[in-house]
């Protein structure tokens, strides 16, 4: 699943190809919005929040989209031959004279009014990345569950905003906890926060890769710290990694 440093990187490349352009195309397929038509309305911006994308139109309108595991939108230039995915595959097409932004599977796409964008993201907890960003707050929200595994904890968008899989089991190795453990039990809880934090921002810049992973999907491989093999297993559905001799606290 795409997590905030993808999210934001997508809005970057989306708000640099329409923001201030007049849409000369306009074509939402999806069922409820069959028949709406953009066309002849400026983009105004595309605003990431979280892992939400919010492409805000003038008449105070808000498209809605979400990534989730598949989901992918690509910028093509006049004349580019479109290759994100099979012409059923695609969701959304926004297009200027200059250039059209393609949504491939998304799972999340509704038309909405501006105002009413609270609907959609109000329940998110800080964004790592975004203006929004109150250190405070996501570390009361984390620790209002102390019993909540730290993995847990970290996914659940309403804490803070911005965190997937990947960063979740990154940020549990820069603490030296397993995702196991209660986060109430944490020897010094602000500094997970932090660990997210600088995580995201570390990769915000680095469209296509992310630095070197240390612990997510090197599964059986050595720890770049202790040369212990990476054990993996299985977190409310999602897959965990985690070093058994750097990291302390609880396992399945």
């Amino acid at each position: 699943m795409p997590e905030g440093d993808t999210v934001l990187q997508t809005a970057q490349r989306l708000h640099r190809a329409l923001a201030g352009h007049l849409l000369t195309r306009s074509d939402l397929r999806v069922p409820r919005y069959a028949t709406a038509d953009l066309t002849g309305r400026t983009v105004l911006d595309v605003t990431p929040r979280g892992k939400h994308l919010l492409t805000r139109i003038e008449g105070g309108l808000t498209l809605h989209s979400h990534l989730r595991m598949d989901g992918a939108w690509q910028v093509y230039a006049p004349g580019e031959r479109w290759r994100g995915g099979a012409a059923h595959q695609i969701r959304a097409i926004l297009g200027t004279a200059g250039q059209t932004a393609v949504g491939y599977r998304l799972p999340v796409l509704e038309l909405l009014r501006t105002r009413d964008e609270e609907r959609v993201v109000g329940h998110l907890g800080p964004d790592l990345l975004g203006p929004d960003w109150d250190p405070a707050v996501a570390l009361r929200r984390l620790l209002a569950d102390p019993a909540r595994p730290v993995g847990e904890a970290l996914l659940d968008q309403r804490n803070l905003a911005g965190v997937g899989n990947i960063f979740k089991s990154e940020t549990c190795f820069l603490v030296r906890a397993t995702p196991w453990l209660p986060v109430g039990e944490l020897p010094s809880p602000e500094r997970l926060v932090a660990a997210a934090k600088k995580l995201l921002e570390a990769n915000r810049e680095r469209p296509g890769h992310r630095r070197e992973l240390s612990v997510y999907g090197r599964a059986h491989r050595p720890c770049r710290r202790c040369a212990t093999p990476i054990r993996t297993a299985d977190q409310d559905g999602r897959p965990a990694y985690w070093c058994p001799r750097c990291q302390s606290g609880p396992t399945p």
